[in-house]
Order: structure tokens, then C-alpha cells, then sequence
């Protein structure tokens, strides 16, 4: 369920589908984008990685998508240019801002304990605060870790119902990776207990409260939050894994096992939305703004819920990236959100390196 900024984590070269930049909106034609450079590498990522890829661009105000490749592995289709996926990892930045929305009405203290609010299910709760959990420096054991990493293992499950405390029994078999607050390590085990969290002082589980918070007021009618459903409702493109000589569309998946770490389903339009208001400072109050988007020794290119890194070009570019069976998704912004790159690809059975992801954020940030 994690991105790295690089979206290379399962994709596989398939049969490429050459695609063509399509406008979001007729006043598109101006900006400093070259869209031709856009097509060009989202057609050797099609080539080498992705079975296919969409795009949501964001230039000064305008806005065009572009596409690559084939929404499933048997037949011509395009991917859908409003096709739904499934998000993976960019659901911890929306659990993020929730929480960050309940520090600000004084339910929540970043700098407290997590046995405050969940005693006796960490061992080492009374060591680790919420905000070590935000920002991925809290030492708990990553337990994806711990789930089959084979393609056939992870069949097995792919239809398995998960409670959080199961995910994060599995994290608590093993030891601290470090004494929290002193590194950094990406576990999806902190947006698991932080999901727990929010329940706790709500009420309502933390997809109730996405929905409440985030969800309904920015009108993102194309994200959900899917609980047991195993399919992806509206138009969407089909992901892939291969296990042993048997390819296997995984698009149906139980993805319970994500939960608050990458369980959400949503759309470019809808993910361009919520960075830009996020970023934008319209869904938090400005001191957890503030810490949202800083950084520290610890964690230098990360906040809590967000990557926050600045480019050799000197962008500085804030946002989320996931990864998680079928799907790949890339959600950034610059800071000035002048530019914005939304992105999704649906991997193909074989990896591969997705070559042209690179020239892609090189010509929307630089």
C-alpha cells in the first residue's frame, strides 16, 4: 500500500496502446506543458510496466488529461479518461486531514500517547504518539510485511475480511524497528491504529468520518470508501498480476485488508479536488496546517500524511503516492499549486520498470 514517489512497485510491460491527450476543458491550450512530451512517456510507460495509465494534468489554472494503454488485457478499450481505481496509499491523507480536523477541535493531541485513546493495544502504546503515527516515526513493524508477499499467497486472501486489530496483531508480533521518534520508516501499521483513533473519539469509523469531513463537502462524488465490496463501481480499467504462467485479473479484491493504509477508491478529478483544497489550507485550520506540511530530522521529507520534498529544479512538491494490487497512483502538487499531477496506471502480469514515469514528473514540475 505504499508509494515511494516512484510508482515502479508491481507493473508489467503489456500491449501498448499508443493514447491521446484529450482537454478537461475547451480553455486548455495555452501553458508551459509540453503535451507531447506528456504522450510520449505515458506511452513507454504503456509499453514498459503499465497495461495502461490516465492523467490528470494541472497547468496555471488549466486543466487537460491524457491517457496510454488498455483498460483490460483481452480487449482494445482505452482506459477510461474518468475511470475509477483503486487509490491505495493516498488514503492515509485523507485520514490524515480527519485527524488533523479533530486536533483542531480539541478531541485529539498530536503529542500524547496513543494509550491515551487505545490502551493495551500497542505494547509499546504508552511510548508512541499520534503524531509519531502521522509521520511514520513511531518504529511499529510495517505488518504488510507480514501477509504473503508471492502472487499465489496473496490470492489466497484476496477475499479475506480484516479488522484492524488483526492487521495490527501481525505488526505486534514483532519488535519495535526503532525507539519512536528517532527514524523514519514507512509502516502502514500507524494509519491502521490511527484509523482505531479516530473511531475512538468519534464514534464512527474513520471512512464514516472521511466521508463526513472530507467526502461530502468537496463534492468528490467518485471516492468511496468500499468496506467487503470486492468490485470498483463506474467506469474503470482492469489491474493484473501474474502468478507463475497464469495471469490473474485482481481487480475484484477484499480490500479490508488496507483499511485506513489504502483502502479508498477514486477517480484523477476527484484526487486533483482534494490536494488542491488540502494544500490550499480550505480543510484545516491554519496551526494544523502547519504541522501537516512540517518536516523534521527524523522525517525530512514527510509531514504527517504527506511526502513534502523539493525538486533539483526547486519545486517543491507536496502529496501522496500508493500502490496497491492492480493499481498504481500518483496525487502531487506543487506548493504553489500551479502545477498537478494526478495519475493512475493498472499494472500488466509481468513487471516492469516504467520507463517514462520519470520524464512525466520532470515535464509537469520542472
Amino acid at each position: 500500500m505504499r508509494g515511494t514517489r516512484s510508482l515502479v512497485v508491481a507493473a508489467t510491460a503489456g500491449l501498448a496502446v499508443a493514447g491521446a491527450v484529450v482537454p478537461a476543458s475547451a480553455d486548455t491550450q495555452s501553458g508551459r506543458i509540453d503535451r507531447g512530451i506528456v504522450q510520449q512517456s505515458l506511452d513507454r510507460m504503456a509499453a514498459d510496466g503499465a497495461l495502461g495509465v490516465q492523467v490528470r494534468i494541472g497547468d496555471r489554472g488549466h486543466e487537460f488529461t491524457a491517457r496510454s494503454g488498455k483498460a483490460q488485457l483481452d480487449r482494445p478499450d482505452p482506459v477510461p479518461l474518468n475511470g475509477r481505481f483503486r487509490a491505495g496509499s493516498i488514503t492515509k491523507t485523507f485520514v490524515s486531514t480527519v485527524v488533523l480536523q479533530l486536533v483542531g477541535e480539541g478531541k485529539i493531541v498530536l503529542d500524547v500517547p496513543v494509550a491515551r485513546y487505545l490502551p493495551g493495544l500497542l505494547p509499546d502504546g504508552d511510548r508512541i504518539t499520534v503524531r509519531q503515527l502521522l509521520q511514520h516515526t513511531s518504529g511499529l513493524y510495517n505488518y504488510t510485511n507480514a501477509l504473503p508477499r508471492d502472487p499465489a499467497g496473496q490470492l489466497a486472501i484476496r477475499y479475506k475480511h480484516w479488522e484492524p486489530e488483526e492487521v495490527i496483531a501481525l505488526a505486534t508480533a514483532h519488535p519495535l524497528d526503532f525507539e519512536p521518534g528517532t527514524s523514519w520508516n514507512y509502516s502502514n501499521t500507524n494509519y491502521a491504529v490511527a484509523g482505531l483513533v479516530i473511531r475512538k473519539v468519534t464514534g464512527r469509523t474513520w471512512g464514516e468520518e472521511v466521508k463526513r469531513r472530507v467526502l461530502y463537502p468537496l463534492g468528490l462524488t467518485g471516492t468511496s470508501v468500499p468496506g467487503d465490496q470486492v468490485t470498483i463501481p463506474g467506469p474503470h480499467a482492469h489491474g493484473y498480476v501474474g502468478a507463475g504462467d497464469q495471469v490473474v485479473d485482481i481487480t475484484e479484491l477484499n480490500a479490508s485488508v488496507a483499511g485506513a493504509a489504502g483502502q479508498l477508491i477514486s477517480t484523477t478529478a476527484d484526487l486533483g479536488r482534494f490536494i488542491d483544497a488540502l494544500v490550499g489550507g480550505r480543510l484545516l485550520k491554519p496551526a494544523q496546517q502547519a504541522e501537516l506540511l512540517k518536516t523534521t530530522e527524523a522525517s525530512p521529507e514527510y509531514g504527517l500524511g504527506v511526502d513534502v520534498f523539493t525538486l533539483d529544479c526547486g519545486t517543491t512538491v507536496i502529496g501522496h503516492n500508493g500502490g496497491i494490487a492492480g493499481y498504481l497512483t500518483t496525487m502531487y502538487t506543487s506548493s504553489d499549486r500551479k502545477a498537478k499531477l494526478l495519475a493512475s496506471v493498472n499494472t500488466a502480469p509481468r513487471p516492469g520498470e516504467l520507463d517514462g514515469e520519470q520524464d512525466l514528473f520532470d515535464e509537469v514540475f520542472c
